[in-house]
This record gives C-alpha cells, sequence and structure tokens, in this order.
C-alpha cells in the first residue's frame, strides 16, 4: 500500500480492552495511526509495539482533545476516521449516585465525545476525502436496565450528539455513526464478567448467549471507518448479542 493510500485514524481510548484490539487490527491492515490515553506508562509501550506516535491526555478536556488532533494531522497526515472509546462504568441507582460520580460519568462519556466531534468538524476542511467519526455508547441507553441511570444518560448523549452532528456535517463529507455494545469482557467490565453470579445475570439477557468480546465491536469499527461505507451515516449499530432489541425465552429449546 502506498503512502498515499495509507489511511490514518485517530484513536482515543487506545489501550483499553476494545481499543487495543482495533489498533492491533487496523496496523495489521497497514494503517497509520496516532494513539491517544490518559495512562501514559501504558500508552507508551503500546504505541512502541505499534511503532505509532502518541500523545497522553485528559479526553474530559476539549481543548487537550483539539491540541492532540491538531497534533495527530501533522504527525500523520490528514485523517480518514476518528474513534472515540473512551467511557467509564459507573453502576448505581440514582439515588446513591453522588454530584461527584455523576459529572465525572458525564464528562467521561459525554464530554469526551463532543469533544473529538467538535475537533474532528473544525479540521474538515483539511480532510478533502472526508472523515468517519466512530463514538461509543451502550446498549443500556437503548433498553432500561437497573442501576445505570447516570451511564445509560451520558451513552444517550453520545447518541444524540451523533444524529445531530451527522445532519450537520454530511455535506462536507464527514460521517458519524454510533456503536452500542452489550456487555464486552475488557478490563473496565471484569469485575462483572468475573463475578459468577453477575456473569450468569448479564449472560441471561443476551440471546445469543454469550458476552461480547473485544474483537465484536473491534470488527464493527474498522467497517465503519473504511471509505467503502461512505454512505452510512448518524446510525446506531447494536452489537450487543440481541441485548437491547431481544427478549430471550430461555424456557424454549429447538425441537427437531
Amino acid at each position: 500500500m502506498s503512502p498515499r493510500n495509507t489511511p490514518s485514524y485517530f484513536i482515543l481510548g487506545a489501550t483499553g480492552g476494545i481499543g487495543t484490539a482495533l489498533c492491533q487490527k487496523l496496523k495489521q491492515q497497514g494503517a497509520r495511526l496516532f494513539l491517544v490515553s490518559q495512562n501514559q506508562e501504558k500508552l507508551k509501550a503500546f504505541a512502541e509495539e505499534l511503532d505509532s506516535p502518541f500523545a497522553s491526555l485528559d479526553a474530559r478536556s476539549i481543548e487537550e482533545v483539539q491540541s492532540a488532533f491538531q497534533q495527530a494531522t501533522e504527525t500523520i497526515g490528514p485523517l480518514n476516521g476518528v474513534v472515540n472509546l473512551v467511557g467509564s462504568l459507573m453502576l448505581k441507582p440514582a439515588h446513591l449516585t453522588t454530584e461527584e460520580d455523576w459529572n465525572d460519568t458525564i464528562a467521561l462519556n459525554l464530554t469526551s465525545a463532543f469533544a473529538t466531534v467538535r475537533a474532528a468538524a473544525k479540521a474538515m476542511k483539511d480532510h478533502p476525502a472526508g472523515l468517519s467519526v466512530v463514538l461509543m455508547s451502550t446498549a443500556a441507553s437503548r433498553i432500561g436496565i437497573a442501576n445505570h441511570e447516570a451511564i445509560a444518560a451520558a451513552k444517550a448523549g453520545v447518541i444524540g450528539l451523533a444524529q445531530s452532528a451527522a445532519a450537520t456535517y454530511a455535506g462536507k463529507g464527514m460521517r458519524v455513526n454510533v456503536v452500542a455494545p452489550g456487555l464486552i469482557r475488557t478490563p473496565l467490565t471484569e469485575r462483572i464478567w468475573k463475578n459468577e453470579g453477575a456473569a450468569q445475570a448479564s449472560l441471561a439477557l443476551h440471546a445469543l448467549d454469550r458476552l461480547g468480546e473485544p474483537d465484536d465491536v473491534a470488527e464493527m469499527i474498522g467497517w465503519l471507518l473504511d471509505p467503502q461505507h461512505d454512505w452510512i451515516t448518524g446510525q446506531v449499530f447494536g452489537i450487543d448479542g440481541g441485548l437491547a432489541t431481544l427478549k430471550p425465552n430461555r424456557k424454549t429449546t429447538a425441537k427437531s
């Protein structure tokens, strides 16, 4: 693949479970990557492994994200895609959620997504070939699940943000889509899937009878980044084993 045809991607949250799987996948395909994460030590090691430039920042800061975006374009050239995988998982009912809990959840999940869209939109003049932006929501924002009030609200906001931005910037060639996973086996969620009781309860909600793996989500994100799919924008893709749309009947068994 010639340098001219080599895609360039800006990945926020590159060192998380899904981020790691996505970056490895894109790198194997020959893409140029600019990696972003708050964990500087882990990020530096991963960037060295992939031979990619990087920046450590607080994704809750709109200005820090903007600065990193500019650094990325200066380092790896015009971007073909931007992905925000920054997030948190705070499971509490509303009456036990503190103001600090709420503010942190909104900042990490919604403000970081807004900062990503804002930075991408401000740089569109430098991306004549168009730009694919992929944001992360959750199945919990599309179906009521107990104790998810704050995170569901933040991630529902991401969907609203993406759909509005998709309409605003479609004429400039910027596509904005959302991936909404179910429970994925990552370090962020391990306190759930490593607990036998919690894992079984979660498994029962997923019609396909398994929890998700990082590669399940990375595959869809990679597909959305691919310029071959440039007629898709403003969409929400549930990579969730049916969690948000199906109610599995565990009493029904297949009959020959």
